[in-house]
């Protein structure tokens, strides 16, 4: 007998999550042997030992080691995008809180991706032009919740007229610090700690001096 639609849909969807997980448990053993050995002597055995695959599993759904470390680098950005708007929204409507709940969760992904980030500003001048051009892309579109939080701020008079391209950049910045430092940071601080800390100096920065003592409660 024939499956009917329904039967169909559900078995391409475990087929796709099955995909998906497998493909997740590659990225994460590459991470871990690049690490290692650095991305030019990441051998596909190792790589295929490391996430307990097959060689062939794994050119089942990457062309090759630089196909591998371009969405190693893109998962990673991706988390940023997906999530740093979300975040901001959840917030509430207050322009400094919201930059807040943004400038967080970016910290926290971070936190959560300590090597992954780590090797995206190692590994990424590896990556062809096209590699590099969806970095950018990326980056982009990764920066632009947290420029719209600052310049709703500043529309709205409790932010200071800063220069939003370049906070957003000291932002990331400080952020990637997190990971790039983690050695020297992780003993004096915990990641929420490391996330208030900064804050305070980045609020004395962007927050107008009349509104200041009002928003010294998101940094204690």
């Amino acid at each position: 007998m024939a499956k009917d639609s329904a039967g169909m849909q559900v078995e391409e969807a475990v087929r796709a999550v099955r995909a998906s997980s497998r493909r997740r448990q590659v990225l994460d053993a590459a991470v871990v042997v690049m690490q290692r050995t650095g991305f030019h002597q990441m051998s596909m055995q190792a790589l295929a030992e490391e996430a307990n695959v097959s060689v062939g599993l794994i050119y089942k759904y990457f062309g090759g080691k630089e196909e591998i470390l371009l969405a190693t680098i893109v998962n990673i950005l991706e988390e940023f995008r997906d999530q740093i708007q979300p975040a901001i929204d959840a917030a509430g409507d207050d322009p400094v809180e919201r930059f807040v709940a943004g400038f967080r969760r970016y910290v926290e992904i971070v936190d959560g991706n300590l090597d992954a980030v780590a090797l995206t500003y190692r590994e990424s001048r590896t990556l062809d032009q096209q590699g590099r051009d969806t970095l950018k892309e990326l980056e982009v579109a990764t920066s632009a919740p947290l420029s719209a939080a600052l310049e709703d701020g500043i529309a709205a008079g409790v932010m200071n007229d800063i220069d939003v391209d370049l906070m957003v950049f000291d932002l990331m910045m400080i952020a990637h610090g997190w990971a790039l430092k983690h050695w020297h940071f992780a003993p004096k601080f915990t990641a929420d700690a490391y996330i208030r800390a900064q804050l305070r100096f980045v609020l004395d920065t962007i927050v107008a001096p009349a509104r200041r003592e009002s928003y010294r409660y998101l940094t204690e």
